[in-house]
């Protein structure tokens, strides 16, 4: 059974960094895309950014383009979301999802992703 962990969100302030983390367990990792998703208080969620199965292929919203970068570590079996230069409204709780399809790219459709974590909440103050 696929397992995703996510780790590392807090209260930052605006202008500040958080990385986030996220563990996966169950399969062969580095076969699979991952991404990163957010959902605000009262907001639909929406993509962040997206790593294909080699990592050789990014994908970001354009509202963190410049500001975030997603890596992995298929030895450690984990992806990261390095946030930096963080505005107020970055604020909103971060999941990590991963796709079903082997060699996938960096999708970045949440019907693409089929597994997700149960989210870590980011806060940024002003």
């Amino acid at each position: 059974q696929v397992q995703l962990v996510e780790s590392g969100g807090g209260l930052v302030q605006a202008g500040g960094s958080l990385k986030l983390s996220c563990a996966a367990s169950g399969r062969t990792f580095s076969s699979y895309a991952m991404a990163w998703f957010r959902q605000a208080s009262g907001k639909e969620r929406e993509f962040v950014a997206a790593i294909s199965w080699g990592g050789g292929s990014t994908s970001y919203a354009d509202s963190v383009k410049g500001r975030y970068t997603i890596s992995r570590d298929n030895a450690k079996n984990t992806v990261y979301l390095q946030m930096n230069t963080l505005k107020p409204e970055d604020t909103a709780v971060y999941y990590c999802a991963s796709t079903s399809q082997r060699r996938s790219p960096a999708y970045s459709k949440n019907y693409e992703y089929d597994y997700w974590g149960q989210g870590t909440q980011v806060t940024v103050s002003s």
